[in-house]
């Protein structure tokens, strides 16, 4: 038995059904699942792991839904391409990827997550060279102790059979079949309050053909696990669904059996109302990526008419050559800041911004254990301190101050009740190795 308790905390958010927002309060959990919340007057006496909350904010832990970790390798190239462009630049150099290179790199994109305030992340895994599989990342949500969704993405479709990427990087699909499956047997955890599940995950409709689609998704509901993928990302790739297949984006993702709840998309930049009304009829989900759609002029997705609409809508970092941070925090700042640019100065809140970025993406992955701070919830939690630069004069507003000031590190971060953030500091790696391991790697790859 372990417990935690986490006292004296200035500000409270705990996004339950009432979003309450306490002061001066306490959060108790017991083996990894919150027993209470409450006021300083009901404070347990003893646990075994006790954390100062004294001038912090603590907030649920934000959930990450789209991520591409082995990019971390290979930042700020192709600086200035759109997406079809950025893609066929990087498929050379991703190619040469090695086990090692993926593990490394997603040790280091989690630590980054970790470090600003994400608990859970998904991982979108879609190219496997050499010795690449999805176990490597696997091991390494393990070893840093994240929570972690494994996406098991694949790309059958190369150049010379239509598709965009070059025929060296795509597998055969009866592989990418059989290895799905064995990762789910040998994987997943369907339990409430797991660590580890695994996702189906083709990359895009661009990169595997219809038959690969529609096998991914019986294949998946054969085992009651989530699908995944890219859909309606930007001009170009609805322009190659309507030449390719005479369907709009979201007509071909109902087509191929891709709308459901046990079903989200990144991206869905181009979505028209008519997809978008699809997406809520059948609870599919989408991941927004703010920072990446503007880096690779995407285009603004239309966030305020899915949320409007009741599609369920997360947040993603996406990779870490299209952002190119893992900073979960500054993306949920990134989508409320975007939704006004259209003219609406109340297009999104803060508080709604958070919302997208916790139970959003809670809702997203199929969870109903994460994204809140409230008895029977995962203790997944983040800490900020109040008294840091970034909050200066934003002392009335904790909440708030999280989403429009300037960027911040997490105090402390507990997962599953652990704390592996503490002052500051990661606990479960050494960050200076990690970072001069990877970087080592990244020269490799990049120099070829």
């Amino acid at each position: 038995m372990s417990t935690l308790l986490i006292k004296n905390v200035h500000t409270l958010i705990t996004m339950d059904s009432g979003r309450r927002e306490l002061h001066d309060a306490f959060l108790f959990a017991r083996n990894g699942i919150i027993e209470a919340v409450g006021s300083a007057a009901e404070v347990p006496q003893s646990a075994d792991t006790v954390l100062d909350g004294s001038g912090r904010v603590v907030i649920p832990g934000l959930v990450n839904t789209h991520h591409h970790m082995y990019q971390t390798l290979t930042r700020v190239l192709a600086q200035d391409s759109e997406l079809f462009g950025w893609l066929k630049t990087l498929y050379p150099i991703w190619s040469r990827l090695t086990g090692e290179s993926v593990y490394v790199s997603a040790k280091l994109a989690m630590a980054e997550l970790m470090l600003s305030g994400c608990t859970t992340s998904s991982d979108h895994l879609y190219i496997y060279p050499n010795d690449v599989r999805l176990d490597d990342e696997i091991r390494a949500a393990q070893d840093i102790g994240i929570r972690f969704h494994a996406a098991r993405g694949s790309m059958s479709l190369g150049e010379s059979k239509g598709g965009l990427p070059p025929d060296a990087v795509v597998e055969e699909e009866s592989a990418i079949l059989r290895d799905t499956r064995r990762v789910i047997e040998q994987y997943n955890d369907p339990q409430r309050h797991a660590m580890l599940r695994v996702v189906v995950a083709p990359c895009s409709p661009f990169s595997v053909t219809r038959d690969l689609m529609r096998e991914a998704a019986a294949l998946a509901r054969s085992y009651g696990v989530s699908l995944h993928t890219h859909l309606a990302e930007n001009a170009n790739d609805v322009a190659y669904s309507l030449s390719q297949f005479g369907y709009r984006p979201g007509d071909y993702a109902e087509d191929v059996g891709w709308v459901g709840q046990d079903v989200w998309h990144a991206h869905c930049v181009k979505l028209e109302s008519s997809e978008i009304g699809l997406f809520a009829r059948t609870g599919t989900g989408v991941c927004h990526c703010p920072s990446s759609n503007m880096r690779l002029a995407s285009g603004i997705a239309p966030v305020r008419q899915m949320l409007d609409a009741r599609v369920k809508v997360g947040l993603g970092v996406d990779g870490s050559a299209s952002n190119d941070a893992s900073h979960l925090l500054n993306e949920a700042r990134q989508a409320m800041l975007l939704a006004r640019v259209s003219g609406d100065p109340a297009a999104m809140s803060a508080r709604e911004a958070l919302e997208i970025a916790t139970l959003g993406g809670a809702a997203v992955l199929g969870r109903d254990d994460i994204g809140a701070l409230a008895p029977g919830m995962s203790a997944d939690l983040v800490a900020f301190r109040l008294d840091s630069v970034g909050f200066a004069g934003a002392q009335h507003d904790p909440l708030a101050a999280l989403l429009f000031c300037a960027s911040v590190q997490a105090d402390f971060t507990v997962i599953n009740g652990r704390v592996v953030v503490q002052d500051g500091q990661l606990l479960t790696q050494d960050l200076p190795v990690l970072v001069e391991k990877h970087n080592a790697l990244s020269r490799r790859l990049i120099n070829g």
